[in-house]
């Protein structure tokens, strides 16, 4: 520790900083053991509540409402568009700007969606 002195001259011991960073690591350990100990309790409540009110998990926001995950590559795939004039092709993807083809053609009021790969 080290020593300052307060406002009426009495020294005072001043914790350094490894020893307020092993206070601060007991007190975590402190927590978790108490966290511990209160869940069994907590979790009793809360069943306790659920069989009360009859709640469902669709209530409770515990019901998965997202379709499936697919994979990446499945995905990009099934969401992409392609779009093919000869030789030229563009995904329609939002981002970025659309080929001068693509502009030329709805410029003139024509339908980009005939040019569709399906």
């Amino acid at each position: 520790m080290n020593n300052t002195n307060n406002q009426k001259g009495i020294i005072v011991a001043k914790p350094t900083f490894a020893e307020i960073q092993a206070q601060i690591k007991k007190l975590q350990e402190q927590a978790e053991e108490i966290k511990a100990e209160e869940i069994s309790t907590v979790v009793a409540d809360i069943k306790e509540k659920i069989a009360q009110y009859g709640l469902t998990a669709d209530q409770l926001g515990l019901t998965s409402t997202s379709p499936k995950k697919t994979t990446k590559k499945a995905a990009t795939k099934d969401s992409t568009v392609m779009y093919k004039k000869g030789d030229l092709t563009w995904s329609g993807a939002a981002r970025g700007r659309k080929p001068d083809w693509v502009k030329e053609i709805l410029d003139a009021g024509g339908d980009i969606e005939q040019y569709r790969v399906k």
